[in-house]
């Protein structure tokens, strides 16, 4: 009892002390902006939002500003903040991914990196570790009364034994049972920790891993759904993405990148309501750093990245070594088919999704690709529109809190990015942000 006492008041002492976590007591107006709402609309032009608590109680062109503070934005952008449902945190640090470097304060930083950027839930895929839970630590997250994005988890995704995921980045808390009998007991133990979805591993990294045993994934999916749980797979092949879609599996956390996509898949796929995660950035990265792309020195991607990598990516030799690697080419011819199939897959009605994979190595930088991802669905054919949407909205549903979260409407949380021009006009624009708003609070 007297433990518990403890830890209440402790709990109590970090939410008094944590300005990201104090509950307005003051409505607030946003006031004279272009709104949108992530519904996929036409934009409310000089529109208000009204904010109480952590809510918003009214949006549109007469908003009630009594008892209020105003805020005015003189046509500013308003949309709601980004949610990432591909993502990992705490290992990585510098140059690498170890778990010696997923500590408390780590975490906590890399927390507040995305809500720097607006991105402001995430989905960690799998990678977390036993002190997340231990601690109280992502409980205390999700429930915003820690400084940062929420986090929702996978918590230890399921690999193979001498395979995916590669063990030393950081992965050693992954199952990675060798027959089908061991995932029951597998399962249960994951259930414990009250994952937000499953996460598997179907992939043998150009050649260089095993892949999963069928009867291995199948008894996981199986498990999983028993437990009313979803399960998300890592994947490239297309011929996989059928084997999982025949088998249940309920996200495709991944592009199908050696492929385009047939209608047929694509028909199974809107028919089972198999979401899907394009993580096109994650392909850009694999080779772009050899061109020098446009924001190599933008101040908003420098400032996402970790200490070191700046220095690694602008190098002669890495661009040199990245160029005349045996896997370029096929790296770029990926990357093509990723924004084929997306195009395709979006166009039949199949919730997609932004994810990233950010923070999985160093050339994945947390909160910078978030945005990046944007540009890259708009490069793949998607509307700038439809593009927020799927970062918003279609986020949102794919975590299940979209009662919550992923529009502005009223009753729904006040997490909002304020924008100094409109990514109507060009999606780049969500980099331009003047304030990001959480549970209605500034918190930058």
């Amino acid at each position: 009892m007297k433990n518990a006492f403890i830890f209440i008041a402790a709990m109590a002492m970090v939410s008094c002390n944590n300005p990201s976590t104090k509950k307005n007591k003051v409505a607030t107006v946003l006031y004279n902006a272009t709104i949108i709402d992530g519904n996929g609309g036409a934009p409310l032009p000089n529109a208000s939002v009204r904010m109480e608590g952590d809510s918003i109680t009214a949006v549109g062109a007469n908003v009630d500003t009594t008892n209020a503070t105003v805020v005015h934005l003189n046509g500013k952008t308003i949309m709601p903040a980004l949610i990432s449902d591909h993502v990992h945190i705490g290992s990585l640090k510098g140059l690498g991914n170890k778990a010696e470097n997923y500590t408390r304060d780590n975490i906590l930083s890399q927390l507040k990196k995305y809500e720097d950027y607006g991105v402001l839930n995430i989905l960690v895929m799998g990678s977390d570790r036993p002190m997340l839970f231990e601690s109280g630590l992502r409980d205390s997250s999700v429930n915003g009364l820690l400084p940062g994005a929420r986090i929702h988890t996978a918590a230890y995704g399921f690999g193979v034994p001498d395979g995916a995921p590669p063990i030393n980045f950081a992965m050693d808390k992954v199952y990675r049972p060798s027959k089908p009998e061991q995932v029951p007991v597998e399962m249960d133990s994951l259930v414990k920790l009250n994952p937000d979805v499953v996460k598997l591993w179907l992939d043998d990294f150009g050649g260089r891993f095993p892949k999963m045993d069928p009867a291995i994934y199948e008894a996981i999916i199986d498990e999983a759904h028993k437990h009313n749980l979803r399960v998300a797979a890592h994947l490239y092949y297309l011929s996989d993405a059928r084997k999982l879609v025949d088998n249940g599996v309920d996200i495709i956390a991944h592009s199908v990148r050696d492929s385009v996509i047939g209608d047929d898949l694509i028909n199974e796929m809107k028919a089972k309501q198999v979401a899907y995660i394009p993580t096109l950035s994650l392909d850009e990265f694999a080779y772009i750093y050899a061109r020098r792309p446009d924001w190599i020195n933008d101040a908003f991607f420098k400032a996402s990245l970790e200490p070191g990598v700046y220095e690694m990516i602008t190098s002669e030799k890495y661009q040199n070594d990245l160029k005349n690697s045996p896997v370029y080419a096929k790296n770029i011819k990926a990357f093509e088919t990723a924004l084929q199939n997306l195009k395709k897959v979006y166009n039949a009605g199949i919730l997609v999704a932004l994810g990233t994979d950010s923070g999985a190595m160093p050339l994945r930088a947390q909160g910078f690709s978030e945005h990046l991802e944007l540009e890259l669905m708009v490069q793949a054919g998607l509307t700038p529109m439809q593009a927020i949407g799927v970062a918003t909205k279609n986020a949102a549903a794919l975590l299940h809190i979209d009662n919550r979260f992923g529009t502005i409407e009223k009753g729904k949380v006040a997490d909002l990015l304020i924008l100094n021009a409109n990514p109507l006009d060009d999606i780049k624009s969500t980099r331009k942000i003047d304030a990001v708003y959480k549970a209605g609070i500034k918190v930058k």
